[in-house]
């Protein structure tokens, strides 16, 4: 039996996810959690085989959910959903240590057959979203897109230093270097086009 923890900001996605995970395969769903916080919570309380997480959630997405979770569970089990794997978003992840993707157009039976092929130590990337990952002529660095993906969720220059634990020169710098690597004139120009190039 492989028990798991459900998280999506999409209630009928997930609640659907809930009923269908254990009919299609010996899986026991401990708790359900709408947003990556509640995701965190849950897996810390519940201690899952596996925690199958969202991808994009307001707030705390899943990537930050993962990296929050890696300091208290190093080595908990992770599939993540998504719709569109970004190559940026893929090699975050990855390095992140999830083990697991899956496209949310997936049926519950492929997906319950992940989640088994994780628990049992393997990993799993499904063929659409490898082949977006493998596709990957960004030319930003990965700090670089951190500040980017923080400037398009509207955050000033002071709150991404916060939020990244960088000095606000530091955060100009990388914003700066993005802006000419996409030849753009201001910092929200250069998210817009990172972004439509699937670099974030």
């Amino acid at each position: 039996m492989t028990t798991v923890v459900l998280a999506d900001d999409e209630a009928l996605l997930r609640k659907a996810l809930a009923s269908l995970l254990p009919l299609e395969g010996e899986i026991t769903v401990l708790a359900e959690a709408e947003g990556g916080e509640q995701a965190v919570q849950a897996t810390l309380r519940h201690r899952p085989d596996v925690l199958v997480i969202d991808l994009e959630m307001p707030g705390m997405d899943g990537l930050d959910a993962v990296a929050e979770l890696r300091k208290e569970r190093p080595d908990q089990v992770i599939l993540m959903v998504t719709r569109h794997a970004r190559p940026g978003v893929l090699r975050k992840a990855l390095k992140l240590g999830v083990q697991g993707f899956v496209s949310k157009s997936a049926e519950p039976a492929h997906i319950a057959s992940v989640i088994t092929t994780l628990h049992e130590g393997k990993r799993w990337i499904d063929p659409d979203v490898s082949a977006l990952a493998v596709v990957d002529d960004c030319p930003l660095t990965d700090r670089e897109i951190d500040v980017l993906r923080a400037t398009g969720e509207g955050y000033s220059v002071a709150d991404i230093a916060a939020r990244l634990h960088l000095a606000e020169g530091t955060v100009r710098n990388y914003l700066s270097n993005a802006m000419q690597k996409t030849q753009t004139r201001t910092r929200h120009e250069a998210a817009r086009y990172a972004r439509e190039h699937d670099w974030l």
